[in-house]
This record gives C-alpha cells, sequence and structure tokens, in this order.
C-alpha cells in the first residue's frame, strides 16, 4: 500500500524530500493503490479522502502561514527575499478514521468486523490499517482484498519561498513564485503563484507625530498546481469486459491547493528586535482528481476475471480549512540578514521561521 500515500504526498510536499520519498516508495511491489481504485470509484474516493484529510488540513494552514513578521512596511523600492517552513501539527482526533463510519459500499468491507480502525496521513505509528475485501455483487465472494496504508507524519510541512517589495503609501506587496518543474517520473510537476498586499494603516492617522507602534491590515493568496502520470494496469490474467477500453495511457493525478487569509498585525520595533502579533481570517482548499481510464475490477459472480474501464474515479473538492487563526512572533534585522519565526493556532496548531535577506 505504500504506493498509495507517496502519491498522495507527491499531490502535496513540494519540497525536495517529495522526490526521494516518492522514488524509495515507488520501489514496493504492492501497489496498493491500483487494488483501491480498483475496488470502486466511490470507494476509492471516500478512503482517499479520509485517509489524506489531515494532510490537506495541514498543507493548507502551511499555505497561509509566514506572510508577514511585522506590521511595519517598506520603503519605496526596498524589499526582502526570504525562505521559510511551516509545520502543522495533526491532533490526535484526525490521526485515525473509521472505516465503517465514511458511507463506503456493500462491496467493499473489513476481513474482521472487529478491525476497522485504520490510520490516516498524520499519523506516525508503524502500523498498517485493517485488511478490506472486495466483495461480489450478491456477498458471497471475496473478489480482491488490499490492506489500508500506514500513516506517514502526524507533522505536516509546507515549504514557501517569497519576494517582499515596498511600494508607495506605506503599502508591501509580497509574491510568492515557482515556475512549474518537473521533478522526475517519480514525483511529477509542481508550480506555485501567489501575492499578497499589507497597508500600514497607522501610517495614515501618525503622519506628524511618533509611531507608538505598527497597525497594518494584509490580504494574502496562494495556489500550487500538481500533475503526475499514473500507470494503473489490470490484474495479470484479467480480461476487459465486452465493449470495455484497455487504453490506459492517460492516467494522472491533478491537484490544486489554494489558501487565502485576511490579516490584522501589531507589532512594535525595538531595535532590531520586533515582535508581533496577527489574527486572521482563513481558507485553504483542495481540488484532486485521479483522471483518465482505469481498470475497475468485476464484482459480477458470473464474470470472474474481467474488468471494466471507468474514466476519472476520483474527485476530490473541499474547502480544507475555514477559521480564525492567532499569530505570535518576532523578526530580527541584523543588518541585511532577517530571521524569522512564529507560532499559531487555529484548526491546527503550527510553528513557521526562516531566514531571508534585504534592506
Amino acid at each position: 500500500m505504500k504506493k498509495l500515500y507517496s502519491l498522495i504526498i507527491a499531490g502535496v510536499l513540494v519540497i525536495p524530500a517529495l522526490k526521494s520519498y516518492a522514488q524509495s516508495s515507488s520501489s514496493s511491489n504492492d501497489d496498493g493503490f491500483s487494488q483501491l481504485i480498483k475496488s470502486s470509484p466511490g470507494d476509492a474516493t471516500k478512503l482517499l479522502q479520509a485517509y489524506a484529510e489531515p494532510m490537506f488540513k495541514g498543507f493548507g494552514t502551511g499555505l497561509n502561514s509566514g506572510w508577514n513578521n511585522t506590521a511595519a512596511t517598506k520603503k519605496l523600492l526596498h524589499f526582502d527575499l526570504r525562505i521559510s517552513a511551516a509545520v502543522a501539527q495533526v491532533p490526535t482526533g484526525d490521526q485515525t478514521f473509521d472505516v465503517t463510519k465514511i458511507g463506503l459500499s456493500n462491496n467493499l468491507k473489513p476481513a474482521d468486523p472487529n478491525k476497522t480502525i485504520a490510520p490516516t496521513f498524520g499519523n506516525n505509528n508503524d502500523v498498517e490499517g485493517p485488511k478490506m475485501n472486495i466483495m461480489s455483487d450478491n456477498g458471497t465472494t471475496v473478489v480482491s482484498s488490499f490492506t489500508l496504508p500506514k500513516g506517514v507524519f502526524n507533522y505536516v510541512p509546507a515549504p514557501n519561498i517569497q519576494l517582499t517589495i515596498g511600494l508607495v503609501h506605506h503599502t508591501d506587496l509580497t509574491i510568492r513564485t515557482v515556475p512549474k518543474i518537473n521533478l522526475g517520473d517519480d514525483a511529477g510537476s509542481v508550480g506555485m503563484i501567489g501575492f499578497g498586499i499589507k497597508h500600514d494603516v497607522i501610517q495614515d492617522f501618525a503622519k506628524k507625530v511618533p509611531k507608538p507602534f505598527d497597525l497594518a491590515l494584509a490580504v494574502n493568496y496562494n495556489r500550487i498546481n500538481y500533475t503526475k502520470t499514473l500507470n494503473v494496469k489490470p490484474d495479470a490474467g484479467s480480461q476487459p469486459a465486452a465493449g470495455q477500453s484497455s487504453d490506459f495511457s492517460n492516467q494522472r493525478i491533478e491537484a490544486h491547493f489554494g489558501g487565502v487569509n485576511v490579516q490584522a498585525i501589531i507589532s512594535k520595533k525595538l531595535l532590531f528586535f520586533t515582535p508581533f502579533l496577527a489574527v486572521a481570517y482563513q481558507t485553504a482548499s483542495t481540488d484532486l482528481g485521479v483522471l483518465g481510464n482505469y481498470p475497475i475490477a468485476s464484482t459480477n459472480p458470473l464474470a470472474p476475471n474481467q474488468y471494466i474501464t471507468v474514466t476519472d474515479p476520483v474527485h476530490i473538492n473541499e474547502t480544507s480549512v475555514s477559521g480564525m487563526r492567532a499569530d505570535l512572533g518576532f523578526q530580527l534585522n541584523l543588518a541585511i540578514l532577517r530571521i524569522y519565526a512564529s507560532a499559531s493556532t487555529g484548526q491546527y496548531i503550527s510553528a513557521n521561521a526562516g531566514i531571508g535577506f534585504g534592506f
């Protein structure tokens, strides 16, 4: 089942570890992803969504992190370039799910009725999930079976690279962008685009007197696009049912992850040290599809060793994160060097740290 979660990770973790992890996972002969798809499109979607939900939430939290570490804005055309990483902690309640509670069809059942609790992506215990049986339509025959995957991490990382430039009237523009990069056959291709704008509103009211602090409003948006080709084949010895296609050359994952937050930030510069507090409303969305033609194991007891072909079997479109968050942290200005760190509370607790340079 390793290939299932290597493909999930490849859909979201746009860091160098993505490639090495996918390569190491692809060496497994256990083609769990293929078996999951063959269990039926509806069941595959429900299992994938239940398993990956903590990753969607954690990654969405990370996308909305690290935008601002001070309310102060830059002078015209001054800039800083930073690299940061956010890590969201998956709470205990999101580390497992019950396979009998997610609406699976009667064709897919746990092999042991007493073993129904499966780990999610956000579980780091080295324990596999329950064995699942694919049943024939009359419920008397086990057509196939597979074991649900282990968890991976209970901390979900999200890296960010951004450039901030000072504009007129105490306003900053921040850009996050990575052109489409091919990470190799095992990992796929990824690209990122994002932008944010921040205005120091205290400057509008304290033009001729010393400012007691900086107070800013900011709006930020981020989107990651990911694609990867797949190669899911029929079981050895199986044949297409009458009239079914056997062309599976168009298989792929297409995923889009987006985050939006609206922040109010207050900070106070104390020599080279600037503490800040921010309160924001954030949302994050996931749109993930397993697209193309796929062989689905026949559950007809009168047609053993046959498959039917389905197109675009899995589609997950959801708002993964929606609600308030608070960030508390600081920025250190050491000549042209910048050091950033913060912690946040929201649906998931997270931390962010980074380094950059600018003037």
